[in-house]
């Protein structure tokens, strides 16, 4: 059965120096015309859907890389404009965020795009983005993930509020519509007060493709009842399937089915025509990267003390806290981090380097035979049912792996060479819920 795959639209790129290469525009995440563009390689390769991440508060990197740019739900709907199948992936928060806003506008998101819409939920773990809202100080972990899964009751009961034969359509009479089959959800909740029902019916999907991000227990409960698609990272084979195995457990224990969700694998990818120029272009990266402040980030992660190891002194795991911290940034990024350690002694520089700069996320570098061969190798061994692949450095990387990766998966029949089915989420192989009352309206 072949594999998803998204693309990452993020520019400069994964590694968030890029910007700093020869050939790169440092303002090319300001763009238009260069997503535009990227959109349309995307199309003409089949792939599912682009993916953008986002956060709402500028964070202090910007001295020396670029912030996530534009609002993501303004640039893909754009981007969904110019094409025709092409899924459009954006980035939201749970936290800094009303729960009918964002049910209303991914809806009709997922109207305008005729089924290509998909929300990716977050909680922020940016302190900075608190003040932007009027708080004084940014909720901890545990309060943020109570907010979000009371936010994803209420927008998946606001995306259920009508039912599917709501539509009379009496021109006679004019009886448009039964009241009795569009329903208020009245939630009350320790975060919010919501009446409903949303001023429209269900998109072509019944629901947006709900995507989760998360590590902790805290993700891992959401993504278990909620999620269609969880995006994670593994630096190693063993937590990836692992983890695919875990969800799916939990799937099944919130009353799914164990492959109602679908899990994508984050790869950070240098791919050129030849293994020796990629190996090149990722040297230039790796020149690229602020060593030192890399470092303190990651041993913030890990939850070692600031300065206790520099960039070429090996931590090993009796080195390691007996758990992650709780002030870690991502514990996903920490337990794919401290899965590396565990297989040996390794040094900050080399983890910041397999981990793409810092993203956390598993670096392959090679030709275009390498890379596919790596992703054959990780989806039969059993650790996803796709990839979201995030380009290193997107002005190159991006279209490399959609005009030369892209043919050999789809030559081996692990990737489609044609949109199969008009809705993301049927392509995805979730299944659709379809109205039957528009679709009864649009056949007259």
């Amino acid at each position: 059965m072949p594999f998803h795959l998204n693309l990452s639209l993020m520019t400069p790129g994964h590694f968030r120096h890029a910007w700093r290469l020869p050939h790169a525009d440092p303002l090319a995440y300001l763009d238009i015309d260069h997503f535009a563009r990227l959109a349309v390689i995307a199309e003409a390769a089949k792939i599912d859907a682009v993916f953008l991440g986002d956060g709402p508060a500028l964070r202090g990197e910007i001295e020396e890389a670029p912030g996530t740019g534009i609002d993501p739900l303004v640039l893909l709907g754009h981007l969904a404009a110019l094409t025709a199948h092409l899924g459009v992936i954006v980035t939201s928060s749970t936290t800094y965020n009303s729960p009918y806003n964002l049910a209303r506008r991914f809806q009709a998101l997922d109207h305008v795009t005729k089924g290509r819409a998909a929300v990716n939920i977050v909680t922020t773990g940016t302190e900075a983005a608190a003040a932007n809202f009027g708080l004084t100080e940014h909720p901890d972990k545990a309060t943020r993930y109570r907010r979000a899964w009371e936010f994803l009751e209420v927008v998946t009961g606001l995306w259920d509020s009508w039912d599917p034969d709501w539509l009379v359509a009496e021109k006679d009479s004019g009886r448009y519509a039964d009241p009795t089959k569009i329903h208020r959800i009245d939630h009350e909740g320790e975060f919010f007060s919501v009446a409903g029902p949303l001023p429209v019916p269900a998109g072509p999907q019944g629901r947006p493709v709900l995507v989760q991000a998360g590590g902790s227990e805290g993700g891992l409960t959401l993504a278990g009842n909620f999620a269609d698609v969880v995006f994670t990272v593994a630096q190693t084979r063993a937590k990836a399937a692992a983890f695919r195995d875990d969800i799916r457990r939990r799937a099944v224990s919130a009353g799914r089915g164990a492959h109602e969700v679908k899990i994508s694998l984050g790869v950070v990818v240098v791919v050129d025509a030849t293994e020796e120029r990629a190996r090149e272009r990722a040297e230039e990266l790796y020149r690229s990267l602020p060593i030192e402040r890399l470092t303190a980030a990651l041993l913030s992660n890990l939850g070692l003390p600031d300065g206790s190891f520099g960039p070429d002194d090996a931590i090993s795991t009796a080195d390691l806290p007996a758990s992650i911290p709780i002030t870690a940034f991502s514990s996903g990024f920490a337990i794919s981090t401290r899965a590396l350690i565990e297989e040996r002694a390794i040094t900050p520089r080399e983890l910041i380097e397999r981990g793409a700069g810092g993203s956390g996320h598993r670096l392959v570098v090679g030709s275009a035979e390498q890379v596919a061969d790596d992703l054959q190798s990780w989806f039969e061994a059993g650790t996803a049912d796709g990839f979201t692949i995030m380009p290193a450095d997107t002005a190159v990387d991006f279209e490399n792996f959609a005009t030369l990766v892209v043919p050999i998966l789809q030559e081996r029949g692990l990737f489609q060479t044609d949109y199969s089915a008009t809705t993301l989420r049927e392509r995805l192989g979730l299944g659709v819920e379809t109205s039957d009352a528009i679709q009864r309206h649009e056949a007259r």
